[in-house]
């Protein structure tokens, strides 16, 4: 195996290849990356067995092969060359050798075959939407994933495919965020999945806000995205998510309106002495006045005064501070509305000009 690239050409793919790689790893060879030159193209794999992201570029003149290389090293020493440098690789045995200018490096390398590949999705289910949308669905939502939770189905982002429609909804137990956008879906009943939590990070930082297309394949255990120089593919928790649409609250009669940039201040400011556990802040509502107060164990306190526009009778209701400011920073309009019923219930979080994106948080008891 041999080739010649320009270093720009090789970096872009080799670090979103390099992203799925975990540091420690049981099987030595899922610490490197799969190359393989055949036709003049060059195609990269890198996977953990959960998450697997294949990048390809062009190598005019390659010699065809295959081998394994240390990810880390590889692009480190990539990322270390100088800009518009050129490198030349070339496998010889057990051996890798880099040059560049008068840069050379020699790496270990393990056999190809020893490479771990997902099994391609049999009779995939496959639609496509613009990348815009679906990065959309994601980074509005994917805050509200639950961490390491011993219901493991609650530790990624759940896509759901319904008639002319995907949502994708988030639930840790304590707060829900769900966001739809149309698509050209014909389906007799919706369809869900849940990608793992790794597969959402990744997929948030692969996709690009732009009106390209991403085909999208579902199968029994895999979600396949085909874009145009990359594939990603991940396996999915087989679980059954909670049915996210009797949480959503409907009826609230309270309801609190507010520029979102002056609340979400307001919150950061008043958050400052809050408990580092618990993170909790009382809201008290009057007419057209919001005030916000936080203690600590210190016995410390924070209060914040803001006029919001707030019809109904006076109430107090407690929330976990971190949780409203997650909701208001995904939120994109100027103007917010929080509807709740009572210092019981959940109050429900939207932003005026986003019909398709709503935010639940629990209450707290103070």
């Amino acid at each position: 195996m041999k080739l010649t690239i320009q270093r720009e050409s090789l970096l872009k793919p080799l670090q979103m290849v390099s992203g799925v790689v975990e540091r420690r790893q049981s099987l030595p060879v899922l610490s490197n990356i799969l190359l393989v030159t055949s036709g003049g193209s060059l195609s990269m794999t890198g996977t953990d067995l959960e998450v697997e992201m294949v990048a390809e570029t062009l190598v005019p003149g390659a010699e065809d092969g295959e081998i394994t290389l240390p990810a880390r090293k590889f692009m480190d020493i990539c990322r270390t060359l100088p800009e518009q440098a050129t490198l030349e690789l070339k496998v010889d045995k057990e051996r890798a050798v880099i040059r560049s200018g008068k840069s050379r490096f020699t790496l270990a390398t393990l056999p190809a075959n020893e490479f771990p590949n997902i099994d391609p999705i049999e009779q995939p289910f496959t639609f496509k939407l613009a990348q815009r949308d679906l990065k959309m669905l994601i980074e509005q939502t994917q805050f509200a994933m639950a961490h390491q939770d011993v219901r493991y189905y609650l530790n990624g982002l759940m896509l759901e495919l319904a008639d002319g429609v995907v949502r994708a909804v988030a639930t840790d137990g304590h707060r829900l965020a769900l966001c739809r956008v149309d698509a050209e879906l014909s389906m007799a009943e919706p369809r869900q999945v849940i990608v793992p939590r790794k597969g959402v990070l990744e997929l948030a930082r692969l996709l690009e806000d732009a009106e390209a297309l991403v085909e999208v394949q579902l199968g029994t255990n895999h979600i396949k995205l085909s874009l145009a120089e990359v594939t990603f593919t991940s396996k999915l928790i087989d679980g059954r998510f909670p049915d996210y649409q009797r949480v959503v609250p409907t009826g609230g009669n309270r309801v609190l309106r507010s520029e979102r940039e002056a609340l979400r201040q307001s919150f950061i400011r008043a958050s400052v002495l809050s408990n580092e556990k618990f993170r909790g802040i009382r809201l008290q509502l009057q007419e057209n006045l919001l005030k916000a107060t936080v203690h600590n164990p210190e016995q410390e306190e924070a209060e914040e005064e803001l006029e919001v526009d707030y019809q109904g009778e006076e109430f107090e209701i407690g929330f976990n501070v971190s949780y409203l400011l997650d909701a208001l920073a995904a939120l994109k309009s100027e103007q917010v509305s929080v509807t709740m019923t009572d210092s019981n219930s959940s109050c429900l979080i939207e932003g005026a000009e986003e019909p398709n994106c709503q935010y639940v948080v629990m209450p707290m008891r103070l």
